[in-house]
């Protein structure tokens, strides 16, 4: 059974701790990393049995994957250490794989693999299994609180905020790669879909703030050779609005499948 090691210890890393101790997660759970290393002993003194606090380089060496539960400016630096002592990586900040996509040819010099949960999103095995035929065209509609999405850089960088709004606007267009750019932090989503299917720059965003909705909502409409697709998610947001509950159950299915004798889905 695989050892697994969380760099971070926000929100998801906090979940997937409590699951460990639930019995949801049954992988073990060698050691935690953060950037504050006293936030996270103050959180692991509130469990029953926690894992061990390890500085990040004894965390890879104690564990055979790691988990990436910080964000995606860690991601580049955390792949090179993770890659270079054999280990593989799960990616939570999945936008980051579209701003350094060396990241992936250096796990396949490595020979090491690179988990992607699903995470708030759901049909990726459609998109995948279209994707071997010729898809014509990808858009996502993602509409979300208003306190999902303040503070934000492309809506820091134009002087916007959102909390201002009495009615749903939209508030970007572009493809993938600009949505994942300008929010980091909670379009996530949007790198998954790109990969799936016809990749970040042909992949088409749209993003909405509405102060009359309390859910992440996307809407992910996929045309191709094979006939048409369209999925629809309403996420529930954990205590952090730009993070949904779905994202967290995602993210412990595919530890769990790790593990699994009879693989279902593509």
């Amino acid at each position: 059974m695989r050892k697994v090691g969380i760099v971070g210890c926000g929100v998801i890393a906090k979940k997937l701790l409590i699951a460990r101790e639930s019995g949801k997660l049954t992988l073990p759970i060698v050691g935690v990393t953060n950037r504050s290393e006293q936030n996270a002993k103050d959180f692991l003194s509130t469990l029953k049995n926690p894992p061990q606090y390890f500085p990040r380089q004894k965390l890879i060496q104690e564990s055979d994957l790691i988990v990436e539960a910080a964000s995606g400016s860690i991601v580049p630096e955390l792949a090179k250490e993770v890659f270079k002592l054999g280990k593989d990586l799960m990616i939570i900040s999945i936008g980051a794989l579209i701003e350094n996509p060396d990241i992936i040819s250096l796990a396949k010099k490595n020979k090491c693999k690179i988990y992607a949960p699903s995470g708030a999103i759901a049909g990726l095995d459609g998109i995948k299994s279209a994707s071997i035929g010729k898809i014509y065209s990808v858009t996502m509609i993602t509409k979300k609180p208003l306190d999902a999405l303040e503070g934000s850089p492309y809506l820091v960088d134009r002087q916007i905020s959102v909390l201002k709004f009495k009615d749903e606007q939209e508030i970007f267009s572009g493809t993938a790669r600009e949505a994942c750019i300008g929010f980091p932090a909670n379009i996530n989503v949007s790198a998954a879909v790109s990969f799936a299917g016809i990749g970040p720059d042909k992949t088409k965003i749209q993003i909405y703030a509405s102060p009359k909705i309390k859910r992440n909502c996307h809407q992910i409409n996929v045309e191709g050779e094979f006939g048409k697709l369209q999925i629809n998610i309403e996420n529930i947001p954990t205590e952090n609005p730009r993070t949904g509950r779905l994202t967290v159950m995602s993210i412990i299915k595919t530890l769990e499948g790790l593990e699994d004798s009879l693989q279902i889905g593509t």
